[in-house]
């Protein structure tokens, strides 16, 4: 079974005008975007995909039957834009031949370069300087992929906002609170922004816990 079997299918969100029309599977928020166009809907919708802030185009033709079959995400199903399984070998180490004897883990042995001195700092450091260099790699990962988490959530509320809140007032401030990764200063400028928009936003660029639900 392979980690893609696990993901979760993306989720959306549909806005008529300010107000959350549906959130949910793409089926579930294509039929009450269908079903409100359908009633003439006296202001715009758009649906957006949880997560990336990315406006979402459908095909709403033909029956609610077939738009729903349309947009039902196979079982088991990646979400958009997942990148595809890796191996944290590389295929080069992995097609190399298995020497004799028991196996290593997954530990491969390469050439690294260092000044004197760094060898002298990592051989004095608890388990010597192969642990030490584990150490300083996984922090380095987690270092990393804490601020590419920080960009994406920056760069999901910024497509959201730019084209739910562009013209509203605090858009440009509220763009510099976000890129400073200012939450306070965020919240106050998008004070004034109606509710749903606000929520979703902030619920973008910061991870918040808040589920987007229709009101009535």
């Amino acid at each position: 079974m392979t980690a893609s079997d696990h993901s979760p299918a993306p989720t959306y969100t549909a806005f008529e005008g300010y107000r959350i029309l549906a959130a949910g599977p793409l089926a579930d928020v294509a039929l009450a975007v269908k079903r409100a166009m359908d009633a003439d809907a006296a202001q715009a919708l758009l649906v957006y995909q949880d997560g990336s802030g990315t406006q979402t185009d459908l095909n709403l033709s033909g029956s609610d039957a077939q738009v729903a079959d349309r947009y039902r995400s196979p079982a088991g199903a990646a979400p958009a834009g997942a990148p595809p399984e890796s191996n944290e070998i590389s295929d080069s180490a992995a097609l190399a031949p298995r020497g004799r004897g028991r196996p290593k883990l997954g530990v491969v042995a390469r050439e690294v370069t260092l000044l004197p001195r760094h060898w002298e700092w990592l051989g004095a450091q608890p388990g010597g300087a192969s642990v030490a260099l584990r150490k300083l790699v996984e922090q380095a990962r987690r270092d990393n992929d804490a601020q590419g988490r920080q960009r994406q959530r920056q760069e999901a509320a910024y497509r959201f906002m730019s084209g739910m809140a562009g013209n509203l007032p605090g858009f440009e401030e509220a763009t510099r609170a976000l890129y400073a990764d200012d939450r306070d200063r965020y919240a106050q400028c998008v004070a004034a922004w109606p509710e749903d928009v606000r929520g979703y936003a902030m619920g973008l660029a910061w991870d918040a816990p808040t589920t987007p639900r229709p009101q009535p």
